[in-house]
Order: C-alpha cells, then structure tokens, then sequence
C-alpha cells in the first residue's frame, strides 16, 4: 500500500511541474513574508534570524518537505532593507534549493511604510532517478526515456514586490518571480513540457482592539497563477497581551466534487522572550488526500537581535 500511495503521489504531481500551482506553501505566511514578497525585507525593527520546517501530508511517502532560512537586515534608519532567503524543497525523487537576494527601499506613507522591493534568485533544480522508491508497473531500465542517473540544472529569475504596513494593519502585492523558464531536464532542441510559472501573491491583514488584554487579527494571502484556480488562505488570530496567538486559517482548495477546501488549519504561537518568537501550526486535510495522511505540520522560529535586553518586544502585532 506504501508504495502504491508513492507511486499515486507521483503521478498527482506531474501536471503541477507543468502548469499550475509550483511555489511553496505556508500555513504561517503571516510569518513567513519575505520569501513571498521582497519588499517585506528591512520591515522589522531590527536585524532578523527565521527559520521554517514545514511537512506536508504526514504518512504519504514522497510527500512535500520545506526547510527555509531568512535573514532581514533593516539600514538607514529602516530606509533600506535588505533580505536573503535560502529553501529546500522536496517532493518524491525532486528537490529544489533557492537562494534570494532581495532589496527594498522603504519611505513613510501616511502612517505607516511602504516598501518597494526587488530580488534576484538562483535556483538548483535536481532529480534522483537512481532513488531506489522509484516504481514502476514494468522494469524501469526498460524505458530508454527514464534515465538511471541524477539530473541537475540552475535558474535565475527575478521578481518585484510592495509592502505597506500602517499602525494597524498591512497590505501586500508581489510577483516574486516573473521569467517563464524552462524547467525541463531535455537538452536544448527538445520538446519542452515544463516552464516555471509565475505567481502572484495578495497578502493583508488588520488588527482590532477587543480590550486591553485581546486584539482580533483577520489576514488572508490570495495565491494566483496562470491556468490554475485562485487560491487562498484566510486567517482569523487572537492576540492576548501581545505575547501569545492562537489561530484558525481556511485554505481554499482541495476537491471540486465535494466542495471542500484543502485543509482547515490551527496555529499557536509564543513571544517567548523579547527577542524571541516561536509559533506552530497543524494543517487538517479537507481534500480527498484526507484518507491517507494525518495532515501537515509547520513550525517557525524567529530571532530579533535589537539593541539591547530592555529593548520592547519586537513587531508585537504578530505580523
């Protein structure tokens, strides 16, 4: 049965490398901003560690794996930001690693900042086809098409972004990378099947005051690509004495037949010090996957050096 779901899971991800949805996805993209949009780079008030492991669809083997590390440096009196962001991601025999570079100017703008940023990528494209999970329903050094070595390639690419944050909440557009490339293992003269697709993300969120003691955080992130049905994830978060959050996101998705979205998804978090921030979230299947898997899990840890140990809590809004 293992090899069987593999073997499925394979076959459900080809036309994705073609044509449809190819960016990672976050359950916490209220955290996990810059690599989604460059001009989010120097928005924290201070330099800016974060990493984020993420597993998809606990149980099914092959399944996706995300590990990624960004780093936020805020200059010029927060005029300029600049931000790195290096992501492995994997999914059955393919792996991708990307590293961005990412710039930002930032100016005041009523009463917040928006930031217009820009970023370069480089990415290492592989594919294992010595892997020993491979499967196939006759012998597999058969098919001359198949070949029983690992295949690498690298692509650049660029893309371009807004952030704006007021005093009580944030808006955001970007298209982090904008050239179609050809994404094929073939050599040059060959018919090509897969090109990187651009993607173009929405992203806002506000804050309301319930009390002294809670604020209400709504925040969505709308997802689209070209061919591909829009997608979103929309978040409802409480926020108690600026220091912990609890919340709740609906991801659109998952099965047309049923109408169900992809996954329902609870995210808990933690100020844990005032430069440190700790969150975590489970991701519940709603698509037809929920049969054979016990769902996603993500967690998420940030570092604000600041300037010193009375400093305040860093961005305590959360997002």
């Amino acid at each position: 049965m293992t090899r069987l779901r593999y073997f499925a899971l394979f076959l459900l991800f080809l036309p994705m490398l073609a044509q449809a949805q190819q960016e990672v996805q976050y359950t916490q993209f209220m955290y996990n901003k810059q690599p989604l949009n460059p001009g989010y780079a120097g928005n924290q008030e201070a330099p800016t560690l974060q990493a984020v492991v993420r597993s998809q669809w606990l149980g099914i083997e092959g399944a996706p794996n995300t590990q990624v590390l960004t780093f936020s440096l805020p200059l010029a009196n927060q005029r300029i930001g600049l931000g790195m962001n290096i992501a492995r991601h994997t999914i059955s025999i393919y792996e991708n690693i990307t590293l961005d570079m990412a710039y930002a100017y930032r100016f005041p703008l009523g009463h917040g900042y928006l930031g217009l940023g820009v970023q370069g990528s480089l990415r290492s494209l592989a594919a294992d086809f010595t892997d020993s999970r491979l499967i196939a329903i006759q012998q597999i050094d058969l098919d001359p098409s198949i070949p029983r070595v690992r295949q690498q390639k690298y692509i650049f690419n660029a893309g371009a972004g807004f952030y704006y944050e007021g005093e009580h909440f944030y808006l955001g557009f970007s298209v982090p990378r904008m050239l179609e490339n050809n994404i094929d293992f073939a050599t040059p003269g060959d018919v090509q099947i897969s090109t990187e697709i651009p993607h173009a993300f929405l992203m806002g969120g506000a804050s309301f005051v319930l009390n002294d003691q809670m604020s209400l955080q709504p925040q969505i992130l709308l997802k689209y690509v070209n061919n591909a049905p829009l997608d979103a994830d929309i978040n409802a978060s409480l926020n108690i004495l600026n220091k912990y959050l609890l919340g709740l996101t609906y991801r659109l998705g998952g099965s047309s037949v049923t109408g169900f979205g992809e996954s329902m998804d609870i995210i808990i978090a933690a100020q844990l010090s005032p430069k440190l921030l700790f969150s975590v979230s489970y991701d519940l299947t709603l698509s037809d996957l929920k049969d054979f898997n016990s769902g996603s899990v993500e967690a998420m840890l940030r570092y604000s050096f600041g300037q010193g140990e009375a400093e305040e809590y860093v961005n305590p809004r959360f997002f």
